[in-house]
C-alpha cells in the first residue's frame, strides 16, 4: 500500500468525531537530549500528538491534515485496512497545530 492510503478512508465520520493517526507507535521514546526512555518507565500523564485524517460534519476547529494534542488514556482505537487509528470527540482535543494559525491572535508562536 502507498504511504497515503489513509487519504481516502472507506468511512464517513459523524457529528463531532475526529479520526487521527498517531505520530509514533507506543513504546520506547527518546528525550530531547537523546536519552532512551523505555515503554515501562513510569511517567505522569503524558499527552500525545497525532495527525487528523477524517472529521465529522459538526467539527468546527479542526481540519484534515492538522496536528492535534490529545490524551492517549481517553481514546478508542479502530483499525482500517491494517492501520490503527484513534477515534475521539472534538471536545477531547487539547490543542491544534496548523500552518493556517501562523500570525493569528490565537497563535502562541511556539514551534512544534
Amino acid at each position: 500500500m502507498s504511504e497515503n492510503t489513509h487519504d481516502k478512508l472507506p468511512i464517513r465520520m459523524l457529528h463531532d468525531r475526529v479520526l487521527v493517526r498517531t505520530d509514533s507507535p507506543e513504546g520506547e521514546r527518546r528525550s530531547g537530549g537523546g536519552i532512551l526512555i523505555p515503554a515501562t518507565a513510569a511517567v505522569g500523564r503524558r499527552l500525545a500528538w497525532a495527525e487528523v485524517v477524517a472529521v465529522g460534519q459538526n467539527v468546527r476547529t479542526v481540519e484534515i491534515g492538522d496536528r492535534v494534542l490529545y490524551d492517549p488514556e481517553d481514546r478508542a482505537e479502530v483499525e482500517v485496512r491494517g492501520i490503527a487509528y484513534v477515534l475521539m470527540r472534538e471536545r477531547d482535543l487539547h490543542a491544534v497545530a496548523a500552518d493556517r494559525f501562523e500570525g493569528t491572535k490565537d497563535s502562541t508562536g511556539l514551534y512544534l
